[in-house]
């Protein structure tokens, strides 16, 4: 299983993708009526076998028989991917179908009317409509309509501790904040800094907001945003939750040179391995990075728990941040929308299910519960899909779901905001600003 090459990848690779240059060009592989070849685009990372197999079971299939097309699937590597997408859907040689990070990085092909609506198929198929975890399925919406379908492993922000430190301190996983905050006192006085944060790469630090504006203000805030209401950021939970990160911060939760830190270069999660933090706010491909880097770690100490609920806040603890997962979309323009339909059930199968899972993932179908034993870490697998499945809302990383033309600007002032350079009230203000 990848790690934080993944959510690396992801966050810079939005940004490549905008409004400029799309056009409402037809699917260069299409040639009317139903039948025929239909390509689907993909990122071209090692977890694309699954994809692989998926196509060669459809093209097997009655219903590739029964829809008279076979789908050919196009690898794209990884960092090329957003920019080679972009231009294919510009140009005559669309895909049929292709991958995608819902939210934001697909905004701009459904203003250009470039994508299928799936939300009355969903609806209709009870193999899509039941096959899924509704609220990854809803992640990847745009203004409550679907457009996408799972294909990929989720990836929920969790809040990792040191089991050995925590049982030393005489402390618990904290569940609410003044828990928390309680805890980082007893940490401090200890010598040992509560949280590692690897600042110089900016999206830790997001993080933190996007529980906060959570567990404060509830999904609603952020669905906001996403939807295109950029007075959101004005929200009472948005400033509360930046003057709370300053408030950890002066603090001394995240210790003194965090905005050196980085998470991509292993420095954030060696000081969390070596005790020198005692909690980690990550992805939860966290567990596999300390389990190639730090393995006796990541056997014996590591432990995991969700992200607090905040005292007199709106938001539910079950509620997820993060990258719900990836997605197929398909081209609006696509002759063969039968076969492409035909071919997005297979994401919910049994076998689409084992392959997921068998890479390390956490599947976001409905069957995965009683499939995870195979997974290299149950335990942790199953902590995963329960966390998800329990939330009644997921909530797209803040820098995936904007339109790409906010995000950097949205991540500068982030930092900022971080490294003491803006104030709480500055920084609501610079992104009610962002259009």
């Amino acid at each position: 299983m990848e790690s934080y090459s993944r959510r690396w990848f992801l966050g810079a690779g939005a940004t490549l993708v905008s409004a400029a240059g799309l056009t409402a060009c037809g699917s260069g592989s299409g040639s009317g009526g139903s039948g025929g070849a239909l390509t689907a685009m993909v990122y071209g990372d090692d977890a694309v076998k699954i994809q692989v197999k998926s196509v060669d079971r459809f093209n097997a299939s009655a219903d590739a028989k029964r829809t008279k097309g076979k789908v050919k699937l196009q690898k794209i590597p990884g960092s090329e991917y957003p920019a080679k997408l972009r231009t294919a859907m510009g140009s005559p040689n669309a895909p049929d179908v292709f991958f995608n990070w819902g939210g934001g990085s697909i905004k701009a092909y459904r203003d250009a009317n470039q994508l299928v609506d799936l939300t009355g198929t969903i609806e209709s198929d009870p193999v899509l409509k039941n096959g899924f975890l509704p609220s990854v399925l809803a992640a990847g919406a745009l203004g409550g309509k679907n457009y996408g379908i799972p294909m990929r492993g989720m990836q929920p922000v969790i809040l990792f501790y040191n089991k050995t430190l925590f049982a030393e301190q005489k402390l618990q996983p904290p569940t609410s904040w003044d828990q928390l905050l309680d805890n980082n006192a007893k940490l401090k006085k200890a010598g040992i800094t509560p949280f590692a944060l690897g600042g110089s790469d900016i999206w830790p630090e997001l993080m933190w907001l996007e529980y906060l504006v959570d567990r404060i203000g509830g999904p609603e805030v952020f669905d906001r945003i996403k939807n295109g209401d950029s007075s959101g950021w004005g929200d009472p939970a948005v400033l509360k939750a930046a003057e709370t990160v300053r408030q950890l911060i002066d603090d001394g939760a995240f210790g003194k040179g965090y905005s050196s830190v980085a998470y991509t270069n292993g420095g954030a999660p060696a000081m969390f391995a070596k005790g020198r933090a005692a909690m980690h706010l990550m992805g939860s491909w966290e567990y596999s990075t300390q389990l190639g880097k730090f393995p006796d770690f990541a056997k014996k100490d590591l432990g995991w728990c969700a992200f607090p609920k905040y005292d007199g806040g709106a938001g539910d603890i079950r509620n997820v941040v993060g990258n719900p997962t990836n997605y197929w979309s398909v081209n609006a323009r696509t002759s063969h929308k039968d076969a492409a339909i035909a071919f997005l059930r297979d994401c919910a199968s049994e076998a689409y299910t084992k392959d997921l899972i068998a890479n390390g993932d956490v599947p976001a179908t409905a069957n995965a519960a009683g499939l995870l034993d195979a997974s290299p870490n149950p335990e942790f697998a199953e902590f995963q899909y329960r966390m998800v499945r329990q939330a009644p809302a997921f909530t797209l990383s803040w820098d995936q779901a904007v339109d790409p033309d906010v995000q950097t600007p949205m991540l500068t002032e982030i930092n900022k905001l971080f490294v003491g350079k803006s104030s709480p009230s500055r920084f609501v203000a610079a992104l009610k600003g962002l259009k």
